[in-house]
């Protein structure tokens, strides 16, 4: 199997203390390497708290934790950089500082008061680089910005206004700084997310399988990861075989089979089977691995609207161009053509929507939300339907047992014990509130083995050799034709009153039932009403329970237009799909593995925060709080995005279009048009950036959702 591409790399140690370390390398000096994404992949590294970047001086300072265990693991993660840390275009950011922008300023400023000579010579030496790089750029992607800046600097030098030049050139640094602030905020953002989200982990020792701290694993110890965990150790796989989604670190969506003999990556999700793994790097050493493309596709993508805006800012440079060029041929006058030239409208249609975009990404997340990338954003304000999973979702997901119904050969406190224990291994709501009544009621667990989950049905384990199934009862009954008729008045009873059932079966005959219930969330139906004030059209609740117990909690929420029951996977995947074919743009709000066909499916699939491994790599949306109205307030805050963008488009047509007149009729001079048009794009950003960094329902926070509304 492909491992992720390393590029070999040269740290130097040049300053150490006890929780810090300096180190420098000239690899940082390459023109292609993406130092945020290093900033953040060594960020990632667990008893790593910060890490800064000098590009200039090639160095980067971490802070860590002291531990020799994670100064190794710095030195190794820098000694081997990611070829994807890398980029293949020419993307690489601004690195325009204050300092820079306070010189140009100060030197704009003091051309007026120096000798001829003196200013001639310092204006053109500040503006040969930026003329050297629109040549450059006129032959090798014609002409764009930079050509225009280029021209103008040229045109102001040779007509000796020096004082016009540098003060275009502090302008432009301002811009590309302010540019630079909303990259690195959203990058900060990114950099705390990439913390490993593993605590607990199932290992196998003494033919046991028990449950450890993540932290506590050692290189050989065998892990066991079943269908919707993530594999939290790059390892070989010594016993079973199983389908892996490996997207997040290799960007291939397909599942791969494995096998034993074959290796496993860190970050990789198990879809289906079971695997037993030797872990061979453990802890921060697979910290790198962590990273997967969540960074690339959150700030390196664009969204469609991106996409079309940068297409538009690039077709109308050379219309500016054209321009400038015509105003000089009808008038012959140079300095009417370089003030036309210094009116782009490509500057605040290119950079507001991403500033709007990567500031709303912030703002979503500090409400609680987070939106991998500007499509996720887009797709958000752009639904007009919203189909719930109802458990976990519009519920709690917090089960609580209410009944426990054995078969009169056992006792309560057997049925709970051996139902507990073949579901101890599985990362499912239904289980953990089988273990939990449990060791409520301080019940001892027997040991299983042949522990096999089947997606979406239930459980299959070995307890003293005596085969164990928990589950539905389309799973018991149907599947495994096992005869549930003793006991199909107590389920129709116990449905009635709006609970779930688990079926318990013993060598092929039923044992018992154990009932229980999920609350439906307190905040459910006001937010369901709230989508409906934010434009969602259609509401649907789906889930797989029984016909009784669905239509009883949708007869809490008056939102909901419609509930569907009995559904399995596929089926959830076909009615998103079914609505998406009548031209509904839908979002799904799922969090178990069986819900992600549906979540691939939605338009938005977004993922509650206990939502299993495989949902949560899934989705687009993934909540960071438990509250359902941080989903609301991340809709509203993608509508205010949208519009936004719309306001700066027009709003950036409107000014630069009454310069380019001023401009071309001889109105005002290159430095006043220069001002205007860069003085206007500043101020279209800032409004991006203000209109977008607050979050909708911030001004009341007692009564968000009011506010909201």
């Amino acid at each position: 199997m492909t491992r992720m591409p390393l590029r070999t790399s040269r740290f130097e140690i040049v300053h150490e203390l006890p929780y810090r370390i300096r180190l420098r390398s000239i690899m940082m000096l390459a023109p292609d390497l993406d130092l945020n994404y290093l900033q953040a992949g060594v960020e990632s590294l667990s008893g790593v708290t910060a890490v800064r970047v000098n590009g200039p001086a090639f160095c980067i300072v971490v802070d860590y934790n002291g531990t020799d265990s994670t100064r190794t693991s710095i030195i190794a993660a820098l000694k081997q950089i990611p070829n994807e840390a890398f980029l293949n275009r020419n993307e690489k950011g601004h690195s325009v500082d204050l300092f820079d922008i306070g010189a140009k300023t100060a030197v704009a400023a003091a051309i007026p008061i120096l000798p001829g000579p003196v200013q001639m010579a310092t204006s053109w030496g500040l503006a040969i680089p930026g003329i050297v790089t629109a040549i450059q750029t006129l032959f090798t992607r014609g002409v764009k910005i930079e050509v225009l800046d280029g021209t103008v600097k040229t045109l102001s030098l040779l007509r000796g206004e020096y004082f016009t030049s540098n003060s275009i050139g502090a302008l432009l640094s301002l811009g590309e700084y302010l540019e630079d602030q909303s990259e690195q905020k959203s990058t900060d953002l990114l950099k705390t997310l990439l913390k490993p989200q593993i605590e607990k982990i199932w290992i196998e020792r003494d033919g046991r399988e028990i449950e450890i701290n993540f932290t506590e694993l050692q290189v050989g110890e065998i892990v066991v990861c079943g269908p919707g965990e993530m594999i939290p150790v790059e390892g070989t796989i010594v016993e079973g075989d199983g389908s892996v989604n490996q997207s997040s670190i290799t960007g291939e969506s397909v599942p791969i089979h494995l096998q034993p003999g074959d290796a496993t990556l860190s970050g990789t999700v198990v879809e289906e089977g079971t695997l037993k793994i030797r872990a061979d790097k453990v802890g921060s050493e697979t910290g790198m691995a962590r990273i997967n493309r969540f960074l690339e596709t959150s700030l390196r993508s664009q969204s469609k609207t991106q996409l079309k805006s940068s297409e538009l800012a690039d077709r109308l440079v050379p219309l500016t161009f054209a321009l400038g060029l015509g105003v000089y041929a009808f008038t012959h006058d140079a300095a009417r053509a370089a003030a036309v030239l210094t009116v782009d409208y490509s500057c605040a249609i290119k950079l507001s929507t991403p500033i709007a975009t990567r500031t709303s990404m912030y703002t979503a997340s500090q409400a609680g939300v987070l939106l991998k990338g500007g499509q996720a954003l887009e797709n958000l304000a752009a639904i007009d339907t919203l189909v719930f999973d109802k458990t976990g979702t519009l519920t709690q997901g917090i089960l609580k047992i209410t009944d426990i119904v054995p078969i009169p050969a056992f006792s309560e406190k057997e049925l709970l014990s051996i139902a507990a224990g073949a579901e101890e291994h599985y990362a499912h709501p239904v289980a953990k509130a089988v273990v939990k009544e449990a060791k409520d009621r301080d019940i001892s667990l027997p040991e299983v083995s042949g522990v096999d989950f089947i997606v979406a049905h239930g459980v299959s384990a070995y307890v003293d050799g005596k085969r164990i199934l928990v589950g539905s009862q389309h799973f018991i009954e149907e599947d495994e034709l096992i005869d549930c008729a003793s006991m199909k008045e107590t389920a129709h009873q116990l449905r009635d009153e709006g609970k779930n059932l688990l079926f318990v079966a013993m060598n092929e005959k039923l044992i018992g039932i154990i009932a229980m219930r999920d609350e439906l969330r307190p905040e459910a139906a006001e937010t369901l009403a709230g989508f409906k004030a934010a434009g969602i059209k259609h509401i649907e609740i789906l889930t797989g329970d029984h016909r009784s117990t669905a239509l009883a909690l949708a007869a809490q929420l008056p939102a909901v237009d419609s509930v569907h029951w009995e559904l399995k996977p596929e089926d959830k995947a076909a009615i998103v799909k079914r609505l998406k074919d009548r031209g509904a743009k839908v979002g799904f709000a799922g969090d178990g593995v069986n819900d992600t066909p549906a979540l691939i499916c939605a338009d938005v699939g977004i993922c509650m925060p206990s939502g299993a491994d495989l949902a949560r790599e899934s989705a687009q949306v993934v909540m960071m709080d438990e509250d359902m109205r941080t989903l609301l307030k991340a809709r509203l805050i993608a509508i205010n995005n949208r519009d936004t963008l719309t306001s700066c488009l027009w709003s950036t047509v409107a000014i630069n279009s009454a310069t380019l007149l001023l401009a071309g009729t001889g109105k005002i001079s290159t430095l006043t048009a220069a001002m205007a048009h860069n003085l206007s794009t500043v101020g279209i950003l800032g409004y991006a950036a203000l209109k977008t960094s607050s979050s909708p329902c911030e001004s009341k926070p007692k009564e968000p959702l009011n506010e909201a509304l």
